[in-house]
């Protein structure tokens, strides 16, 4: 489905992507590790066309590097930023609608379906998202980017600097994505989370992908995590 080869990515001269080569399978969830400044979110950024991107990036089968992002998210890729962009004066459920692609054709996601999900935005579902917690913003991202019907979401740093209880609220909700069938591009410090949904996990480091394996072969292979994960 995704397709990554020889990506490169600069920020003015400092050359941050090195050649990070991966691909995503149809209903896959890939977790890309590391530590802070590695690479991680230039990745992503890249993908979406957000940062310039140098190399290959197909999504499929069809060449999407360079292209607006306006147009990458149009071909079926959802992009979740880690600063959890919301339209403040608007309510809660005005954001969630604002997802919607397609009027004419329902997608797999309904606007009662996150309020079901996450009483917390139900309370507030006629509020303006403003006021909503850091935690609340993360689920309405979230919620508002799978209201547009991707077939792969990337989703960074989702748990940053949330509650063990939000963190859990969104950890089902990663869940219940990739039980819906949606590919998943999971960009995470917590190693937990991490290991339990994915079915691959991508180990960054100097701008490069330095491991690719399962959850299990990652646990075994202690020297991978002592040298690129561990603090």
């Amino acid at each position: 489905m995704l397709e990554v080869n020889d990506l490169h990515a600069y920020y003015g001269k400092s050359h941050i992507l090195n050649g990070v080569n991966f691909s995503i399978n149809e209903g896959e969830v890939v977790s890309l590790l590391g530590r802070n400044g590695v690479g991680r979110s230039t990745t992503v950024k890249a993908i979406m066309g957000e940062v310039p991107p140098l190399g290959s990036v197909r999504f499929r089968g069809e060449q999407i590097a360079g292209l607006p992002n306006h147009r990458v998210s149009r071909l079926g890729l959802g992009y979740v930023p880690e600063n959890r962009d919301i339209f403040p004066t608007l309510t809660v459920r005005q954001n969630l609608e604002l997802g919607i692609k397609n009027t004419r054709k329902p997608g797999k996601w309904r606007v009662e379906q996150f309020l079901d999900m996450f009483p917390n935005l139900a309370r507030r579902a006629e509020a303006p998202a403003g006021v909503l917690s850091g935690g609340e913003k993360q689920m309405l991202t979230i919620s508002r980017t799978l209201m547009g019907d991707p077939d792969l979401i990337m989703i960074d740093e989702p748990t940053e600097g949330l509650a063990p209880l939000i963190v859990k609220q969104i950890g089902e909700l990663i869940s219940d994505i990739a039980e819906a069938g949606v590919s998943i591009l999971l960009v995470e410090q917590k190693l937990a989370i991490a290991m339990d949904i994915s079915h691959r996990v991508l180990v960054m480091g100097h701008g490069q992908i330095v491991f690719e394996g399962t959850p299990e072969q990652l646990r075994d292979n202690h020297d991978i995590r002592r040298e690129w994960l561990e603090v």
